[in-house]
């Protein structure tokens, strides 16, 4: 999975994630789940995956996809928005109506993780996070499913100091609750305990994904995520630009080895246990800029140094031991690899 490879598709990273969890395929057989956020990066991936699986096993693998705008993913991406074992429902995950029958899973995935949202209405923020969650738990409350799994957030330990190279699940820091920009993460933190106090409560089993950054197939080159940037303007020929003077760490999982480690966690996670999901390969922003200019373009980059004024200026880079001891889990595709096949994806032709 981490050698180069010119002609790499989709189809080699989603045969990968059936072979990583055909059991956990074969053991959601007839299975009915209900999955917010559908339409999202994150959301596309577990789609593509249940649709090849589906097209090896003939599982019978039932979703309801909660999303704001059916025909615009329609357009997205015809082949998912069609496929037979795949109903969507318009709605807001905050109000959603609660859909009729009998559900086997629920994967609560929505949040719009949007540092825009987060600068300039961090209410809209909080609220569509805490009130959000609060609403698919309600509706898991009453439908009783098997397992659950929320889709939280690395954001939940908020500064990262420099000395902690690898942050544990039982890290006990937290974001700053007088900073309007940790909305976002604070409403994770508000999450994770709503889905803790409906799982005892209710006695549903519950396990959380904290999710650190990504790459792969379906990101966005034109929002607030680095990486996207980066390989957007070296696929343009541009040359790489960090705004900032590159000093923040981060750490970046390729979006097939996610998929396999989601959908582990949902089948197999302990309840009301939270799993870091993430690479701990860890790299500076200006590394990561001299990096994709050289994999994709002429090695071209440049730091401006402007005042960071992001969220999180140290490191946000997960330690994924739990994840392996518990559940077997590992990394597969190098950070080198994950650039290149996301840009693949995104048209660009090699060098």
């Amino acid at each position: 999975m981490t050698n180069q490879n010119d002609s790499w598709k989709l189809d080699h990273d989603l045969e990968y994630i059936f072979t990583a969890s055909e059991n956990i395929f074969k053991n959601l057989k007839g299975a009915r789940i209900f999955l917010t956020g559908g339409t999202g990066f994150i959301g596309c991936w577990l789609l593509e995956s249940l649709r090849y699986a589906e097209s090896k096993l003939q599982a019978d693998i039932q979703v309801t996809v909660l999303t704001r705008n059916y025909q615009a993913f329609l357009l997205k991406a015809p082949h998912l928005a069609q496929s037979p074992n795949f109903k969507f429902i318009e709605g807001h995950v905050a109000d959603f109506e609660f859909p009729d029958g009998a559900f086997s899973h629920i994967i609560h995935a929505a949040t719009d993780a949007s540092a825009m949202l987060n600068e300039n209405n961090p209410i809209k923020m909080f609220d569509t996070v805490v009130n959000g969650t609060h609403h698919v738990l309600d509706f898991a409350a009453e439908k009783k499913p098997e397992r659950i799994l929320f889709l939280s957030s690395g954001a939940v330990y908020g500064q990262q100091p420099y000395d902690v190279e690898h942050v544990k699940e039982d890290w006990r820091g937290a974001p700053d609750c007088l900073d309007p920009k940790a909305a976002y993460a604070e409403g994770k933190r508000a999450a994770e305990m709503l889905c803790s106090i409906y799982g005892k409560q209710y006695g549903l089993h519950i396990s959380t994904a904290r999710i650190f950054a990504l790459l792969g197939p379906y990101l966005s080159l034109d929002i607030h995520f680095a990486a996207g940037n980066f390989i957007r303007d070296a696929m343009q020929g541009k040359t790489v630009e960090v705004n900032g003077n590159g000093l923040p760490c981060r750490s970046y999982l390729y979006a097939a080895d996610l998929v396999v480690w989601l959908w582990h966690i949902l089948q197999r996670g302990e309840r009301n246990k939270a799993y870091n999901v993430g690479s701990d390969e860890s790299i500076s922003i200006r590394d990561l800029a001299a990096l994709t200019a050289r994999v994709l373009a002429s090695g071209e980059y440049r730091v401006l140094g402007a005042n960071d004024g992001g969220w999180n200026l140290g490191r946000y880079v997960p330690d994924t031991g739990l994840i392996g001891r518990e559940l077997g889990l590992k990394k597969t595709v190098s950070l080198e690899e994950s650039i290149r096949r996301t840009a693949l994806w995104h048209g660009w032709k090699g060098k």
